[in-house]
C-alpha cells in the first residue's frame, strides 16, 4: 500500500487533509460573500468556550510536563510549554469577554491570542527540530526557568493588561492590522515549519501522536489565517476559536487512544525512546521473604512491605536522583543515569544502596522478625527505552548490566551491598572489602566482587 508523508496510506492522506484544509475554504467564502457571515454575539458562549480550550490546554500541558520531566526528554517539555502558553493567554483573553466579569473589552486581555498563538507556535516549531544530546539536555536542565519565565510573563502581561498599559482602541475589536497581522504571519511561518517536521517524524509502531500534532498544528496555522480576516462577532470571527478548540481535542484524543503506560512515547526524541549508554543498577531484596510470607497473612505481608518502601525509597530518589525502574514483590530495581545527565552514576548508585540499607536497617530494628534487605550495584552499557506495545509497554534498562546486579544483589551479606569492579572503578573515596571473583548464575566468566563498607564522597543532589 502505497504511505504519504509520515508513513500515513495515501488512501487515507488525501482525504485528513482535506478534511483539514476545508476551514480555509470556509473562510473564503466567509471574506467574499460577506452576506454570509452571520453575526452571534453571545457573551457566555465566547467565555465558556475560550476557557474551555484553556483548560484542555492546561491538562495537556500537566500531562505532558510530568511525562518529560519523568523521562529527561526535550521535546516534550517543549510541547508541554507551548501547552501552557496557550492556556494561560487563552484564560486572559477569556476575561475579556464583555459583561462577563469584566465591564467593557480589554486590550490586552485581547491581544492575549493572537500572542498565546504565537509563543506557543514558537515552542512548537522548536519542539520539531532535530537536537543533538547536549542540546537536548541543555533544555531539559533549563526546564524550570523556561516554566517559570513563561508563567512571569503570563503574569506580567495579566497585570499591564488590568493597568491599562498597551496598544489601545484596535485590539479590542480583535481586528488584525499592522503589528497584529505581522504576529499572525510569525506564526503562521513557526506552525507550518512544525507540521512539516513533525510529518517527517519516524512513528513508533500504534502511535498516532506526530500526525496528530501535525494535524493540530495545522488548524492552528489555519486559526492565525482567520484572525487576520475575521470580523468581531461573525461568523468569520467564531470560526478561529473554533478551530483552536479542534486542534487540542485532535491532540487529546490522540493521547486518550494511546496506551496508559508511556501514552507520549510517540512523541519521545529518538534517543529517549531507545538509546544505549552507560548507567548504573541497584537490585535490592528481601533475605527470608519467601518464608516470611508463608507464615503471615497478605495483609501483614504488604504492611512490611510498604513500611520498608516508605523509607528506603525517599533517599534514593531524592538524595541521589536514582530513577525507580520496577518493584516486583519484594525486589526492588534502581537505575541511574537513564537521561545520560548523570556522570557520577557509579558513585550515586553506591550511595543509595547504602542509604537504603541505613533506612531500612532502623525498620528491622523495631521488627527483630522482618526480613533484610540485601543490595548489589553493577555499572556498565545498557539499551534504556519503551519496551513492549500496547496493553503492555514500559520504560526500561535491558541489557548484561542489569542482570548481573540482579545476580551480585543473591551475593551480598544480608543487610549488606556488594558492588562490581565495574562500580568500584567509579567510585571515589570507597572503603571496599574485596570478595574475590564468584561465579554468578547464568554467566560463563565469574564476577569481581567487593563488598561496600562507606563512602566517604556521597553524593547529595
Amino acid at each position: 500500500m502505497s504511505r504519504g508523508t509520515g508513513g500515513l496510506p495515501l488512501a487515507r492522506a488525501v482525504p485528513t487533509a482535506a478534511l483539514l484544509l476545508a476551514p480555509l475554504g470556509g473562510l473564503a467564502l466567509l471574506v467574499f460573500r460577506p452576506d454570509l457571515d452571520g453575526t452571534w454575539e453571545h457573551h457566555p458562549a465566547h467565555f465558556w468556550l475560550v476557557l474551555g480550550i484553556g483548560g484542555i490546554n492546561a491538562a495537556l500541558a500537566y500531562a505532558t510536563g510530568s511525562a518529560a520531566r519523568l523521562r529527561g526528554d526535550a521535546r516534550l517539555l517543549l510541547v508541554s510549554l507551548a501547552f501552557l502558553a496557550a492556556a494561560g493567554f487563552l484564560a486572559l483573553h477569556a476575561l475579556a469577554t464583555p459583561r462577563v466579569l469584566l465591564d467593557a473589552p480589554n486590550p490586552g486581555f485581547v491581544l492575549a491570542t493572537p500572542v498565546s498563538l504565537l509563543v506557543a507556535a514558537g515552542f512548537a516549531a522548536a519542539s520539531s527540530l532535530r537536537l543533538g544530546d547536549d542540546r537536548a539536555l541543555a533544555i531539559v536542565r533549563r526546564g524550570p526557568w523556561l516554566l517559570w519565565g513563561l508563567v512571569a510573563l503570563m503574569l506580567a502581561w495579566g497585570v499591564a493588561s488590568l493597568a491599562g498599559v498597551g496598544p489601545q482602541g484596535q485590539a479590542v475589536a480583535e481586528s488584525a492590522s499592522g503589528p497584529l497581522v505581522w504576529l499572525a504571519v510569525a506564526g503562521f511561518a513557526l506552525y507550518a515549519t512544525a507540521v512539516y517536521k513533525y510529518l517527517r517524524l519516524p512513528r513508533s509502531a500504534g502511535s498516532t501522536l506526530p500526525l496528530a500534532m501535525a494535524a493540530a498544528f495545522t488548524l492552528l496555522a489555519e486559526a492565525e489565517i482567520a484572525i487576520v480576516w475575521g470580523r468581531n462577532w461573525h461568523a468569520s470571527w467564531w470560526e478561529w476559536h473554533l478551530l483552536m478548540l479542534a486542534a487540542f481535542v485532535v491532540i487529546a484524543i490522540a493521547a486518550q487512544r494511546s496506551w496508559r503506560e508511556e501514552r507520549w512515547a510517540g512523541l519521545y526524541r529518538a534517543e529517549t525512546a531507545s538509546s544505549e549508554r552507560p548507567i548504573s543498577v541497584v537490585f535490592a531484596d528481601l533475605q527470608g521473604f519467601t518464608t516470611f510470607s508463608e507464615k503471615h497473612s497478605p495483609a501483614q505481608v504488604t504492611e512490611m512491605l510498604n513500611q520498608y518502601f516508605t523509607v528506603a525509597i525517599p533517599p534514593i530518589v531524592d538524595r541521589f536522583g536514582g530513577q525507580i525502574d520496577r518493584i516486583i514483590g519484594d525486589a526492588i530495581m534502581v537505575t541511574f543515569n537513564t537521561h545520560g545527565d548523570q556522570p557520577d552514576h557509579a558513585q550515586r548508585a553506591s550511595g543509595a544502596a547504602l542509604a537504603l540499607q541505613a533506612a531500612a536497617s532502623a525498620v528491622a530494628e523495631a521488627h527483630p522478625g522482618w526480613p533484610r534487605f540485601r543490595a548489589g550495584v553493577n555499572t556498565g552499557v545498557a539499551t534504556v527505552g519503551v519496551v513492549g506495545a500496547a496493553g503492555g509497554r514500559t520504560y526500561t534498562a535491558i541489557g548484561d548490566v542489569v542482570n548481573v546486579a540482579s545476580r551480585l544483589e543473591a551475593l551480598a551479606p544480608v543487610g549488606g551491598a556488594v558492588v562490581s569492579s565495574e562500580t568500584l572503578a567509579g567510585l571515589s573515596g570507597a572503603e571496599t572489602t574485596p570478595l574475590g571473583r564468584i561465579p554468578v548464575k547464568g554467566r560463563t566468566e565469574p564476577v569481581d566482587v567487593h563488598l561496600l563498607v562507606a563512602l566517604y564522597a556521597e553524593q547529595d543532589t
